[in-house]
């Protein structure tokens, strides 16, 4: 736990940072990066963030709330419009918001609608160019003028998440932006979320990994008991996998239950580690008609 003096709590900054962007921008790869440790599952496909995630980065000079949201785009279904609102509604309430962006000038017309939220708001918001190692570095200029014209920036950073280049630097200029105040959280903190939703995602990672087209999009996962068995030795993980279509079923069970038993394989470790202790996982996968248009099933999946 950091222990301060009066004076030294004066000097000591602390705030929450918001990680604004359209999908698939990077924004929980950067998080991850920063903090050090994986607290936001990280995949190649869109919308893999559906919840605002709160990563915790802490040094003896700042603590930083990220708040890695899901990325902005047009919502189609009930649960897409609650994660949309749920990456607008911390622009408000955060000290600072990264817009993240990729260097890509053509996608400047459809990060135009946060463009115009942005304005919206008094937060001061930094320009964050993300995956600068995949252009030469005279492209970024014009970029970063275009984006100019369109608001004002406290800053521009470019950075690649991936790589790390760049990553030092942002820190800097975040912990300089940051509000004076104590720390939220103890040192040791990395995230606020429960082991339950973290296994929950690192399911969902897994199966978004190994599957294509509609599948990623189509499923969620419950996890419905974490209990240690007398002795303490192994603990009994049980989750649920939900999907929307018979087929989808059928692909995630696999022949023989192989894709199942796959997707149980790669994950059982990072469980493990989490929780500290070996696990006997058992997964089910149940089938709901569009749940993700479905209020009540949105509200028992904890996203209403």
């Amino acid at each position: 736990m950091i222990e301060m003096d009066r004076e030294s709590e004066k000097r000591f900054r602390s705030g929450y940072v918001a990680l604004i962007g359209r999908p698939n921008v990077g924004k929980s790869t950067l998080m991850n990066r920063i903090i050090g440790e994986k607290v936001s599952i990280v995949t190649d496909k869109p919308q893999t963030t559906r919840n605002s995630i709160l990563g915790i980065k802490t040094t003896e000079a700042y603590q930083v709330l990220f708040l890695d949201t899901p990325g902005i785009h047009r919502a189609k279904r009930r649960l897409n419009e609650i994660m949309v609102q749920a990456a607008l509604s911390t622009l408000e309430d955060a000290d600072l918001i990264l817009l993240l962006v990729e260097p890509d000038s053509s996608l400047l017309i459809k990060t135009g609608f946060i463009l115009d939220r942005l304005q919206e708001v008094s937060t001061p918001t930094y320009l964050i160019v993300n995956k600068i190692d995949t252009v030469k570095k005279e492209r970024l200029l014009p970029l970063i003028a275009a984006y100019r014209e369109r608001m004002t920036f406290q800053g521009v950073v470019p950075v690649s998440a991936l790589t790390g280049d760049g990553v030092d630097r942002l820190e800097e200029v975040i912990a300089e932006a940051l509000p004076e105040g104590p720390p939220y959280f103890p040192e040791e903190s990395l995230t606020d979320v429960s082991k339950r939703f973290m296994i929950a995602e690192m399911i969902r990672e897994k199966i978004i990994l190994r599957t294509e087209k509609e599948i990623p999009h189509s499923v969620a996962v419950r996890v419905e008991q974490v209990k240690g068995r007398p002795g303490g030795r192994i603990i009994d993980v049980d989750a649920t996998i939900y999907v929307e279509k018979d087929s989808q079923k059928g692909i995630l069970i696999g022949k023989g239950g192989g894709m199942l038993r796959e997707i149980g394989s790669l994950v059982r470790p990072e469980v493990e580690s989490l929780l500290e202790s070996k696990i006997f996982l058992r997964l089910w996968v149940k089938v709901r008609k569009d749940w993700r248009s479905q209020v009540r099933m949105l509200r028992e999946l904890g996203f209403e």
